[in-house]
């Protein structure tokens, strides 16, 4: 195998435009990591948050910086400590979060973080699971405790979290509500939300009372006028955007709880999810394909901090 490979790299932070092709050496392993050659990536709003500077308290690296934290691949080297995992495995992860990621033709990844690919998925696919889902599995059930025949909440279901909230709340035998524009209307619908509201028309605080459990994509007014609709006594409020201003405001002196909530990857919270998935009862949802290349990424990019995509934003290799 060559020592060198192609990566989408910045240099600085900025927009779109700071992305450039590089030539990298091939990430050197640990024992207890796995090196995976990339069949496909996605973008998540991480990615172009962190190129435009905003993360840099969080993660004050040195450049040129690899973005790029989900990946599905096939696994080419095994460290030296690694039982569990072969040469040839199919796998998927959301990677631990370093300058090294996944705009690359290979990335290291540590095996407390790998799950099997399902047979019956793609490598786009299934590059579109791990960070959103992962994300949306622990907003449901490791913070937000969702008890099956509770009812959920889950602000835009049609977004990259929203598609895989509504999945996997159902799958647990939770009564789904979700928010979506009408034209997303037959889609979340077939993800398996029992009610909609029309985000555009109509507001949650006319139509819904007594929520157990609201996931919180969006911050803000929206965050806010959330408590409204929640169960005064046992409801609960899970955001992955951060709290709002006047959050501790509005819960003070009150049973409503609330949390904000940052991804911890989790392997065996992704193959619980694969699982799901080699039953059909989970699936991915995916809005556009990018070649890898700096063009590619540039548009994705572009796409994805709209944020109107429906579903993932792939790159695939």
């Amino acid at each position: 195998m060559t020592k060198d490979m192609q990566a989408v790299v910045i240099n600085h932070y900025g927009d779109e435009s700071t992305l450039e092709m590089a030539t990298l050496p091939i990430p050197e392993i640990t024992d207890s990591q796995v090196l995976v050659e990339v069949k496909a990536t996605s973008i998540n709003p991480i990615d172009w948050k962190l190129r435009e500077g905003h993360l840099q308290q969080m993660f004050d690296w040195e450049f040129p910086i690899v973005l790029g934290w989900d990946v599905a691949g096939i696994i080419k080297e095994v460290g030296s400590k690694v039982t569990d995992w072969k040469i040839g495995d199919e796998v998927f992860a959301r990677p631990d979060t370093t300058r090294n990621g996944t705009y690359a033709q290979f990335t290291a990844v540590d095996t407390s973080l790998l799950a099997h690919k399902p047979n019956n998925i793609s490598f786009e696919e299934a590059a579109a699971v791990p960070l959103a889902s992962e994300t949306a599995y622990q907003a449901l059930f490791t913070h937000g405790h969702l008890q099956p025949n509770e009812t959920v909440l889950i602000q835009a279901g049609s977004g990259g979290v929203g598609t895989y909230a509504i999945q996997l709340a159902k799958a647990h035998g939770a009564h789904v509500i979700t928010t979506t524009s009408q034209s997303h209307f037959e889609l979340v619908t077939d993800l398996g939300a029992d009610e909609i509201v029309d985000y555009r028309n109509e507001k949650i605080t006319d139509k819904l009372k007594n929520i157990d459990l609201v996931i919180d994509t969006l911050g803000g007014a929206n965050q806010e006028e959330a408590f409204s609709v929640l169960n005064p006594k046992t409801g609960r409020q899970i955001s992955i955007v951060g709290e709002s201003k006047n959050t501790q405001d509005i819960i003070k002196d009150t049973n409503l709880q609330f949390t904000g909530i940052w991804l911890q990857p989790n392997g065996d919270n992704l193959q619980e999810i694969a699982n799901l998935m080699s039953e059909d009862k989970v699936k991915s949802i995916i809005d556009s394909v990018f070649p890898f290349s700096k063009d590619g990424i540039v548009k994705a990019h572009q796409l994805s901090a709209t944020n109107h995509s429906t579903g993932k934003v792939i790159i695939k290799f």
